[in-house]
């Protein structure tokens, strides 16, 4: 099969796609329309389907030999984002956008879905299509990885398309790429009084300030300074007016790390260190750490799968290097699991103004992006 000639073939029917889907966003676990096309789709091509955690899809193609089962997956959820890019395809749900891109991603998997069943004879594995929902709630991947469909894969590879990068380039590295992305609540409770007789309470509010100091201690004395680390407090609550001082306040943060050791030894300096803290000032914390995704780390052999991939397509020079994110991806809980890859496929254009940053309210793709990285998916499933 002369792939580049296939996906070239079904490029226009993607790109509608994309754009139908795009122009009719929908949030996390709420995606019923894009089920609904999804499945039409899959129907008319003719694999079987299975719906499943509500509004998700796997899809199953059995090729010539059973083993080895992989797993191509694709994000399909939008954002709470009102859209202020005019074109014909803007969306048409109010405060609602894919500014991320997911619309590609499925677009994406549908056409290379097609393309492999269609030349089935010369897949010589099982493949599993993975449409999932709710990234960007990150709860999505998490329950999708735990369906018992997908517990007898052998690899799994997952894509994003990306606007730090230029169309017509890829980038796949070994090891971490994104942080793992976890939230931080505390309510700090202290004893309330006029603001004029401060000696007669326990000031929250003061208590809050000192906390959020001696967090950032954590960062620069108690983790190596190779090991990246971020804790940034996003939120803070209290108070009711400028001469009371208020028995509570609350205060909530994400924390982003690449090593599951220091994202332990995070979890345990953070409480330690809210919990007295708060105490030194006459309060006290409770605290709540919510591991919401892991680190998303390439393994070595899919790594190095997806990027022959990308060389037998488009030579070595398409391959780009990029620095790691601290961004998160829910697509780590299939990696947990399963040995895998995750890319990025350029779809930055800055002749065109493509060139918005991801979950902006202009974002858009250059659209070759997408028969890029459909062949990409078609590529890795016949050299597998």
């Amino acid at each position: 099969m002369n792939v580049l000639e296939e996906v070239g073939k079904y490029a226009e029917h993607m790109i509608a796609l994309r754009r139908d889907i795009h122009a009719h966003p929908e949030l996390g676990w709420k995606e019923y329309r894009t089920q609904e096309l999804i499945c039409k789709e899959l129907d008319e091509i003719g694999l079987p389907y299975e719906k499943v955690c509500g509004t998700g899809v796997i899809a199953v193609l059995k090729g010539t030999q059973d083993r080895p089962v992989i797993g191509l997956r694709a994000d399909m959820d939008a954002l709470p984002v009102t859209e202020k890019n005019i074109c014909s395809y803007t969306s048409q749900t109010p405060g609602v956008m894919h500014a991320c891109g997911h619309d590609c991603h499925t677009a994406i998997l549908l056409t290379a879905a097609r393309i492999l069943c269609e030349h089935r004879e010369e897949v010589h594995c099982t493949i599993k299509f993975i449409f999932q929902p709710a990234e960007e709630v990150i709860q999505g991947g998490k329950a999708m990885s735990e369906q018992p469909q997908l517990a007898d894969l052998d690899h799994i590879f997952g894509a994003h398309v990306w606007s730090p990068l230029n169309v017509n380039n890829f980038c796949i590295e070994e090891g971490p790429r994104l942080a793992s992305a976890d939230n931080i609540y505390l309510t700090i409770n202290g004893l309330g009084a006029h603001g004029a007789e401060p000696h007669r309470g326990h000031d929250a509010i003061i208590a809050a300030c000192a906390i959020v100091q001696a967090f950032q201690s954590i960062v620069s004395r108690n983790t190596d300074p190779l090991q990246p680390l971020v804790i940034t407090i996003g939120t803070i609550n209290g108070g009711t007016a400028s001469n009371i001082i208020p028995a509570e306040v609350r205060l909530s943060g994400t924390v982003r790390s690449f090593s599951p050791e220091v994202r332990d030894d995070t979890q345990a300096l953070l409480e330690r260190i809210a919990k007295q803290t708060a105490e030194t000032y006459g309060c006290t914390c409770m605290f709540d750490y919510q591991r919401c995704t892991p680190a998303t780390i390439n393994a070595p052999a899919e790594t190095k799968k997806m990027r022959q991939a990308v060389i037998d397509l488009f030579g070595e020079k398409a391959l780009k290097a990029l620095e790691k994110t601290t961004g998160g991806e829910d697509f780590a809980w299939y990696l947990e699991k399963t040995p895998g890859a995750y890319m990025h496929i350029g779809a930055r254009n800055d002749e065109t103004g493509k060139n918005w940053p991801q979950h902006h309210e202009c974002y858009d793709v250059d659209e070759q992006a997408l028969v890029n990285g459909a062949a990409v998916l078609v590529q890795l499933g016949i050299s597998i």
